[in-house]
């Protein structure tokens, strides 16, 4: 594939290497379902995602940020490169990327589907919202709306006339969603009318297409209490007629828009469900089950808001990777001439330091995002049941670090790229800052950190008897086991070893006091969810090594030697510079250290 000479939105070789030769994702054509695929149609589809984002979606990132969506009290006004950017994607068909041939889909594989997805994301996450909010949508009508809900909503959701959103979030509850107080009352023709409001309803109200299809998270009244009285409702902004047209506007009205800041290219909003009692919408599957299928949507959205950590960060390091080798400034500390010649930035120890670390973090977590999207994949076409629950297990307990480890540590990168580009990395006249900007909500979005830290230590490595955490210890041992054949990587075969145990007995020692006192057990889950995560990426790091290790005696080109001479170099860092971070953490946990819990709001 071509690279971009200006602004990269990604580095290429480090995709393809990443795809086809650590996820072996050319290895999928060999199942029925991607059987009309090869390594080439791959290869189109990237190339068709690399062209329209570096044309119509990259141009405009600034632009959109400066000039944000504006409510005048009847309309939003949006730039109108949005629609323009969102009209030539629609027009590629990658809405329908993953989708059956027979509903206009490709039926790529889901981590080439991502990868694509990740170049939007990079080269501008604020637009580019809208997209991924309306694939999660039709994914969640697909799996549990009734065949009238599809025929009204799906196919118009993956030809991008209509677009979707999640509404969950309400101004009193914020992420606890038991104090939910929307309502959905049963009319007699089987609709129900909504009553409530709900706020941070990102691409709320626009003008981008002709509906907007909200998922909305409501009580029927006379349910059970809590989360299990929570049922999922279709609202569409218009009522669609059984032709497929558009009816009348329903009763949802946009009550403002919020500037954040960042992602001010999306329109995030505060709506109004039934002011005029005339909100109506439809019930999806089952009452009270609407948390469990939000959660798919909000499981994937977890990964995406992980893969938009990682492109900002990477965005970054490009960025700052760019200026290191282009700014002269300064001279090497045994240099005591000051009319020699300045050397560039990238000579330095320091700033060399700053990019390896950016590097590591995000490609670490590309290599973790697009492993999570090559586990959907295993989890849906994997060739033996077993091989499909694993892929399901996995999937379920790395989840909250594909969501929380990008956004903490590639955010880390943003910083990093700021602190490169010095001064002038604080000004408007350079992308970093708001690299920056946009990634700070990672760490918010769909569940913040503390939530899924609960979730990780509470949940996820102790159901089914910590069987997740055996499945995935047994996957580091794989790559330990191979590692331990390379000789320049022993050190840290035995290092992920070491992080792997810690991690087990770490498990064991909790679990028991989990059962008798869950508020110390988890006082510190935080902790866990970044030493479990940096021994997550740490073996993602050595998968990495391992090839790149096996491939560089092979290498014909110059460029393919110092490319994988990188990945080695950025591998070795983490292990000797990241991955002994967790011993403390562990050491922590285990001490069962009560200083938070025991800290009272009056000594604040």
């Amino acid at each position: 594939m071509p690279q971009s000479s200006e602004a990269p939105i990604i580095n290429l070789r480090d995709l393809e290497f990443q795809l086809f030769e650590v996820l072996e994702a050319e290895a999928l054509t060999q199942r029925e379902r991607h059987a009309d695929h090869t390594r080439e149609t791959f290869l189109a589809a990237l190339e068709t995602a690399y062209a329209v984002a570096s044309e119509k979606f990259a141009p405009h990132n600034r632009r959109s940020d400066e000039h944000e969506p504006q409510f005048d009290g009847k309309r939003v006004s949006i730039i109108p490169e949005v629609k323009h950017a969102l009209d030539a994607y629609a027009s590629t068909g990658l809405l329908a990327a993953a989708k059956d041939f027979d509903r206009g889909g490709m039926q790529l594989p889901s981590v080439v589907a991502n990868a694509c997805l990740s170049l939007f994301k990079s080269a501008n996450i604020a637009t580019s919202s809208y997209v991924m909010l309306t694939m999660a949508n039709a994914n969640v009508i697909e799996r549990f709306g009734s065949e009238a809900q599809k025929d009204k909503y799906l196919q118009p959701l993956l030809d991008g006339r209509f677009f979707g959103t999640m509404a969950l979030t309400e101004p009193q509850a914020g992420s606890s969603l038991s104090d939910l107080t929307t309502t959905a009352t049963p009319n007699a023709d089987g609709t129900y009318s909504l009553r409530g409001n709900k706020i941070f309803i990102s691409g709320g109200d626009h003008e981008l297409s002709e509906n907007i299809v909200h998922l909305v998270l409501a009580k029927i009244p006379g349910g059970p209490p809590g989360v299990k009285g929570i049922s999922l409702f279709t609202v569409p902004k218009f009522h669609v007629k059984d032709d497929g047209s558009l009816g009348e506007r329903n009763d949802v009205a946009l009550a403002g828009l919020i500037h954040k800041m960042g992602w001010r290219g999306t329109t995030s909003t505060m709506l109004s469900f039934g002011e005029k009692d005339a909100c109506i919408g439809e019930l999806v599957g089952e009452a009270h089950h609407g948390l469990a299928y939000m959660f798919h949507m909000m499981n994937e959205a977890r990964i995406g808001v992980g893969l938009g950590a990682v492109m900002l960060g990477y965005r970054g390091y490009l960025a700052s990777l760019d200026y290191a080798r282009e700014r002269p400034q300064g001279r090497h500390p045994t240099s005591k001439d000051p009319s020699a010649p300045q050397v560039r930035l990238i000579e330095h120890a320091d700033v060399r330091r700053m990019l390896l670390a950016q590097k590591a973090y995000v490609e670490g977590g590309y290599g973790l995002c697009l492993y999570a999207a090559r586990l959907v994949d295993e989890q849906n076409t994997g060739t033996t049941p077993e091989a499909r629950a694993d892929a399901s297990l996995l999937l379920d307990l790395l989840t909250p670090i594909v969501k929380s480890w990008p956004s903490q540590w590639c955010l880390e990168a943003n910083s990093l790229a700021i602190q490169i580009h010095g001064g002038y990395g604080y000004t408007r006249e350079y992308p970093v800052e708001q690299f920056y900007r946009d990634n700070r909500l990672n760490l918010i979005h769909e569940g913040t950190h503390g939530i899924q830290a609960l979730d990780l230590l509470g949940r996820k490595v102790m159901m089914k008897d910590g069987a997740a955490l055996t499945r995935f210890t047994q996957e580091m041992e794989i790559a330990i086991g191979e590692a331990r054949q390379i000789e320049s990587l022993c050190a840290c075969a035995d290092a992920l070893a070491r992080a792997s145990s810690e991690a087990v007995d770490t498990v064991a020692h909790l679990r028991p006091v989990l059962a008798k006192d869950t508020d110390l057990a988890l006082a510190n889950a935080n902790a866990f969810l970044e030493a479990f995560g940096h021994t997550v990426v740490a073996w993602i790091w050595l998968r990495q090594g391992i090839v790149a290790a096996r491939a560089l005696p092979g290498a014909q080109s110059e460029a393919d030697i110092a490319f994988y001479r990188g990945k080695l170099q950025a591998c070795q860092w983490f292990f000797r510079w990241e991955l002994p971070r967790i011993h403390l953490q562990h050491a922590r946990l285990r001490g069962l250290d009560d200083t938070t819990l025991a800290m009272e709001a009056a000594w604040f």
